[in-house]
């Protein structure tokens, strides 16, 4: 059930997955109880293909917050969270996940996806409760990816966004997929 704050927690994801323009995969881990924003991540799957937008705010939230009740937290996300993802959410005990793109458009668009949806892996996980809400802000959403998959095609835009990249991170020699 889309609620009314959904959409602002959402844009601030989107301005998260801005910090990764080549792999555009923000998520904010929000306290249901205060609207307050206990983490963040965005993907960094350059340095480890595990290092999804998800992850990187469910180990934050992990480290900087120990005692965190994480049947309290909310998840917004960018894109629809892949089954590792969803799978995690699922293990921290995380009730509610808002999305914007859909695993099916990530794969229309031309992003490599498990084809399993983020509901899926809920229902076929016993006893899990969360809620899956996605379609917020999708067209802003969707723009993110299109836009970065049109960068990834011109030679010249990958090359210098791979070198504006390094030198946010401070990484050196790294090329983007």
């Amino acid at each position: 059930m889309f609620r009314e704050q959904d959409e602002a927690f959402l844009r601030r994801a989107i301005e998260v997955a801005r910090g990764n323009p080549a792999r555009p995969f923000g998520a904010v881990l929000v306290d249901a109880d205060t609207r307050e924003v206990v983490a963040e991540g965005h993907n960094r799957s350059q340095a480890s293909p595990v290092r999804h937008g998800e992850i990187e705010a469910i180990e934050r939230c992990a480290a900087e917050q120990p005692e965190v009740d994480w049947s309290k937290l909310w998840l917004y996300t960018t894109a629809e969270p892949c089954c590792m993802c969803q799978g995690a959410i699922l293990w921290a005990g995380i009730r509610r996940v808002v999305f914007g793109t859909t695993i099916r458009t990530l794969q229309e668009l031309g992003w490599r996806q498990i084809d399993i949806s983020a509901a899926e892996v809920v229902r076929r996980t016993p006893n899990a409760t969360c809620e899956v809400v996605g379609g917020v802000l999708e067209r802003e959403c969707d723009a993110l990816f299109r836009e970065a998959q049109a960068r990834a095609r011109d030679p010249i835009d990958r090359d210098h966004q791979s070198d504006d990249h390094q030198r946010r991170s401070g990484q050196r020699g790294t090329t983007h997929e």
